[in-house]
């Protein structure tokens, strides 16, 4: 698959059939989060790959509730949490560097990223869910002070068939020239 192909087909997926992600598929897909450029190379993400049922059936409960990811939470058949070490992305001595104090999520967002793609890529669908008590994941999965836990991405095959994604915004609304308010393109 090309990665253009790969950028405008991947969507959110949200329901699962009973196929079970291969250990070797998981590998893939945490090769792929790997490569993510990060903060001076930091690579500041950490990856907690859930497969037993009773922990994953926890990590649900911290979802807010009426989240539609708790049904495809419980029907995927791995999910992988993004977690992320704290203070050493965007920062150097323990000092931040810039006004934006949590930029181990900008890093962590490019690895999830590449994951998704890569899972869109060998025939797997994903999910992104953050809409969560991020305190009792943490707990539920034991993440030691220094991290923070930030994502669930439930993985599987999907149970239904490809679709057009939402309407997306044209470049001219979102992209400027030399400074913003003066439109990039017309």
């Amino acid at each position: 698959m090309e990665l253009k192909e790969a950028i405008l087909k991947r969507r959110s997926i949200r329901k699962f059939t009973d196929y079970q992600v291969t250990d070797a598929e998981i590998d893939e897909l945490l090769e792929a989060a790997r490569w993510a450029p990060s903060w001076a190379n930091t690579q500041v993400w950490e990856f907690v790959v859930v497969r037993d049922r009773q922990v994953m059936d926890k990590i649900a409960t911290t979802y807010a509730p009426n989240n539609p990811a708790t049904k495809c939470t419980q029907s995927a058949s791995v999910l992988i949490v993004g977690c992320a070490k704290t203070g050493v992305s965007g920062a150097h001595d323990g000092k931040n560097l810039t006004i934006f104090s949590e930029w181990f999520l900008f890093d962590l967002a490019l690895a999830v990223q590449n994951l998704c793609l890569r899972a869109h890529d060998i025939g797997l669908g994903t999910v992104i869910v953050s809409l969560l008590d991020h305190r009792a994941l943490k707990q539920v999965l034991s993440v030691p002070d220094g991290y923070e836990a930030v994502t669930v991405i439930p993985v599987g095959k999907s149970a239904v068939p490809d679709k057009q994604g939402p309407p997306r915004k044209s470049m001219a609304d979102f992209t400027h020239l030399n400074r913003f308010g003066t439109k990039y393109k017309q």
